[in-house]
């Protein structure tokens, strides 16, 4: 009960220092509302066409492949930093996790989602 306790604490300390770090942005941001901030920028350029327009979809499946690898480096760390205190347990798991994040890739390369046309 009294870890429950203090995990309700975390929380409910967690929500208030967001809530608070919010209002302090809000109330000492500068404010300037000029209609030239709401143009899209490129390059010190001003845009040609339309702003918005759609792109391939390729651009957003290499932006996931490449979130996927990154969470798994993100993941890998800690492992590696406790790989000899985990034993044989941590080491198949770390083999499985590695084996479906590889069987991830493998369908993604035979689909050619790694192709750049």
């Amino acid at each position: 009960m009294m870890s429950f306790t203090y995990l309700i604490v975390v929380i409910i300390t967690a929500v208030i220092i967001v809530i608070a770090a919010l209002g302090v942005a809000k109330a000492i941001s500068p404010r300037s509302y000029n209609p030239q901030k709401g143009e899209s920028y490129e390059c010190g350029m001003p845009t040609q066409g339309k702003s918005w327009m759609q792109f391939k979809v390729g651009y957003y499946l290499f932006a996931i492949l490449f979130l996927m690898f990154d969470v798994e480096t993100v993941f890998l760390f800690p492992w590696a930093a406790v790989v000899q205190n985990i034993g044989v347990q941590g080491l198949v798991s770390v083999l499985f996790f590695l084996l479906i994040l590889v069987l991830g890739l493998a369908y993604a390369w035979r689909k050619g989602a790694l192709e750049w046309k």
